[in-house]
């Protein structure tokens, strides 16, 4: 299986580090193929602007949707878009490693979805279940600030925590077609005994990710309305 690990942290010592490598390590032990994407280090542009393509369709009226369907079909992607699409076209299955800042992603992955995720690559015409990354898979392994999940929940302060990824999961990944994996969440402020806990439950997640079922969200037919 080819891995592609987008690692979304500016510190090396991190937790999230720590996370990716522990990944990285597992993963090759079972004979799989790791490519990891480090956005903070080659400084992945977060903004998408004119400068996400070489050539442009319509210079004097700027649609980025239209441009990525041009650049899409004449090659005509910044070099770093061009990058980032040729990991996922390879890779089987993506994995997302980021810190949960203010209840979502950091910018700089804002902006790879933005960017990378583009029209007529991920998704366009199909979306959803016939999205153009349809037979890849998706998993989130997100840190957060807490000692454990009680916050996340139907009486927790901030919400389900499915509700709180749902734009990410459904709206992002599936959207593109990818089954999405149930996401891995390690509270950053546990004791160490929970963390090595959790630890413990991510490397042996990793050893059986090839075989995980995805979330079973409903495909695009069963929300057509019938006469």
């Amino acid at each position: 299986m080819n891995v592609l690990i987008v690692y979304v942290h500016p510190d090396e010592n991190s937790l999230n580090a720590s996370l990716k490598n522990i990944a990285v390590e597992i993963l090759e032990e079972q004979g799989h193929e790791v490519i990891v994407s480090d956005l903070y280090a080659k400084q992945f542009k977060a903004v998408a602007d004119k400068n996400d393509f070489t050539v442009l369709k319509n210079p004097h009226k700027f649609n980025y949707i239209s441009e990525q369907y041009h650049a899409y079909i004449n090659k005509t992607f910044s070099n770093d878009i061009l990058i980032e699409q040729d990991y996922i076209a390879w890779a089987d299955l993506v994995i997302l490693q980021y810190p949960m800042w203010w209840s979502d992603v950091p910018a700089i992955l804002k902006g790879w979805f933005d960017r990378v995720l583009s029209y007529k690559f991920a998704y366009g015409p199909g979306r959803y279940d016939q999205g153009n990354l349809k037979g890849k898979k998706a998993i989130l392994s997100i840190t957060h600030g807490g000692e454990d999940l009680s916050d996340y929940g139907d009486d927790g302060i901030k919400g389900r925590i499915d509700d709180l990824l749902f734009n990410i999961n459904h709206e992002k990944l599936y959207y593109c077609g990818m089954d999405v994996l149930e996401p891995f969440l390690f509270p950053a402020g546990a004791t160490e005994e929970v963390r090595l806990e959790h630890l413990k439950e991510w490397k042996l997640r990793l050893i059986n990710l090839a075989n995980e079922k995805p979330i079973q969200y409903r495909s695009m037919k069963s929300y057509e309305k019938t006469h």
